[in-house]
């Protein structure tokens, strides 16, 4: 396994990230949260997971406050795309990966939701959604019409939860993982360590499968 620390430069910005290679022709893009990094369990270990069948990961480094859930979804949507993109696009065009998988954690599944799911060239990239901004109308349409397999995990006191919407959403080819009084981090209780932790192992478990069926029709 070789780990390199990788930087690209687009539009006068350096954009850095993390390209951990075990030798795979898959890659998975990962695209952490506002404060939620790649150091956290449920990005740590769905990258172990990753790891443990085989497919290379790539780990996108910026550096989004708080404040920019206050502009427009789109605006949102292209600050985001003009970090991510450059990074896709310099990692595709080093190596000769055959196929791709997208994950995001709170928002780092505006991306996804919102550009990478329309890119004719993704189109069988399985999606893994961590505590996604369903309430976030674009993000919802775009799940509700998008034809990708994956997987969604959210907790029903995350405070970007809606029942009904989840409802829906369980209508797509998307697996949908709903756990029972976590919070936005998937931290179930008031310092419930034991749940919480099961709750993890849920969710890894859900990952595990959709890769399964992920390298099967390959």
């Amino acid at each position: 396994m070789n780990v390199s620390e990788k930087r690209v430069e687009a539009s006068g910005h350096k954009i850095n990230y993390t390209h951990i290679d075990v030798g795979s022709n898959t890659v998975c893009f990962m695209f952490s949260g506002i404060g939620y990094l790649y150091d956290k369990p449920l990005l740590y270990y769905a990258t172990m997971e990753m790891l443990e069948h085989g497919i290379d990961v790539v780990h996108v480094h910026y550096h989004f406050k708080k404040k920019i859930l206050k502009k427009s979804f789109a605006k949102k949507c292209q600050d985001m795309m003009n970090v991510i993109q450059p990074v896709i696009d310099a990692v595709l065009a080093d190596q000769a990966y055959e196929r791709c998988l997208f994950l995001g954690k709170s928002i780092g599944t505006i991306p996804i939701a919102g550009a990478l799911v329309n890119q004719e060239k993704f189109n069988d990239a399985p999606i893994i959604l961590l505590t996604p901004l369903i309430t976030y109308d674009e993000v919802f349409m775009n799940l509700l019409e998008c034809r990708h397999q994956g997987l969604l995990a959210i907790g029903d006191r995350d405070r970007f939860y809606d029942a009904d919407r989840v409802k829906q959403l369980k209508r797509t080819h998307l697996t949908i993982e709903v756990i029972h009084n976590a919070d936005h981090s998937l931290n179930v209780g008031t310092l419930d360590t034991a749940v919480s932790i099961t709750a993890l192992a849920r969710v890894m478990r859900s990952l595990d499968a959709v890769i399964q069926k992920f390298k099967l029709q390959g």
